[in-house]
């Protein structure tokens, strides 16, 4: 037979009664409020599960004026988001260190630029405490949004207005070290004795393929323009790019590819035109997302980037902004984590 339930759910007074403490103290440490001594802390503890307490929260929310949520806002469209492994790792990470703190992750997608009035609604309303919000473009109105309605946000990925790697220009965010890790796949690629380097980049109105850009130019000074194909971050948009660049240089031997997904793209057609990577044509990839690279055949070399241990580093700052008390409250530190080569058959 099934446990019963209880008619009435307890209360802080009947919790208070029980421990024999005022409501107040019951209420400060069931909301995590400092000043109460710990034998108390102790005792209102026991009685909450000696009387399977739960707290209401709405009633929470009064008094702590927090809603335990975050919202975590992508700004791709639906097939981008779930055919590339980069938004669930990193939404993976996010997820662990929310958890960890007992904070309940609110996704927000942007299907197009008429979203944005329901997203800002939607953070306005009260609903969530902070944001994280990544995969930004250059004319992306979310920046705007946040700060009108002064909401905490971390951004991953380096907002294209801070004026630099290692610049936050005001605002949080979490990023990877592109252009440096760009600069180490062009040098292993000379190193192996390659001369004729393209480069597929990511959509240069997001910074991340902005750097990837400026890595590959910073180790080719003289790179000749038709070795570069502007790409959009998917697979298919590599293969187009990587037909185009054979279009004006069929004598290319190797392709930096800004991220995994388009070096796939690219490794096809090089397949379609008779080209044996790395025999022919060597080719370095950028994330190091697992289920791409490693499966690809030949598996790739890529540049790995933590994309997982970027998304709890967001998730952290975030916190620790939302956690200092408001007059204390200042803009937290950004974050660059290293890249690493990963060398495989492609390279």
């Amino acid at each position: 037979m099934p446990e019963q339930l209880p008619a009435h759910r307890p209360t802080l007074e009947a919790v208070a009664e029980h421990a024999g403490v005022s409501r107040a103290t019951v209420s400060r440490v069931v909301n995590g409020g400092e000043g109460v001594r710990a034998h108390l802390v102790e005792k209102v503890r026991e009685a909450v599960r000696e009387l399977g307490y739960v707290p209401n929260p709405a009633a929470r929310t009064l008094v702590t004026r927090r809603t335990g949520a975050v919202a975590v806002i992508i700004a791709e469209p639906e097939v981008r988001i779930f055919s590339d492994p980069f938004f669930s790792r990193q939404v993976r990470g996010i997820s662990k260190e929310l958890t960890a703190h007992d904070t309940q992750l609110v996704l927000l997608l942007v299907e197009d630029r008429g979203d944005y009035d329901r997203i800002e609604r939607y953070l306005a309303g009260g609903h969530v405490d902070g944001a994280l919000a990544f995969s930004l473009h250059t004319d992306d109105p979310l920046p705007a949004i946040t700060r009108r309605i002064g909401m905490p946000t971390v951004y991953g990925g380096r907002p294209g207005w801070t004026a630099g790697p290692g610049s936050h220009g005001g605002v949080a965010y979490v990023d990877a070290d592109n252009r440096g890790g760009a600069r180490e796949a062009v040098r292993y690629l000379l190193e192996r004795g390659r001369r004729r380097i393209a480069h597929i980049a990511g959509p240069l109105d997001q910074t991340s393929a902005v750097d990837r850009l400026d890595g590959y130019r910073d180790v080719l000074l003289d790179a000749d323009p038709a070795l570069i194909e502007e790409g959009d971050f998917t697979a298919a948009g590599g293969a187009v790019a990587m037909a185009a660049l054979l279009g004006r240089r069929p004598d290319l031997d190797a392709v930096f590819a800004a991220n995994d997904l388009m070096a796939t793209g690219a490794l096809r057609v090089l397949r379609e035109r008779g080209l044996a990577v790395p025999g022919d044509v060597a080719l370095v990839g950028f994330d190091d997302a697992e289920l791409v690279a490693e499966t690809a055949d030949p598996p790739l070399t890529t540049v790995r980037q933590d994309i997982e241990g970027m998304g709890r580093l967001m998730a952290r700052l975030l916190l620790r902004t939302l956690n200092t008390a408001p007059g204390e409250r200042a803009v937290p530190a950004s974050v660059v984590t290293p890249t690493a080569l990963v060398r495989r058959a492609s390279g």
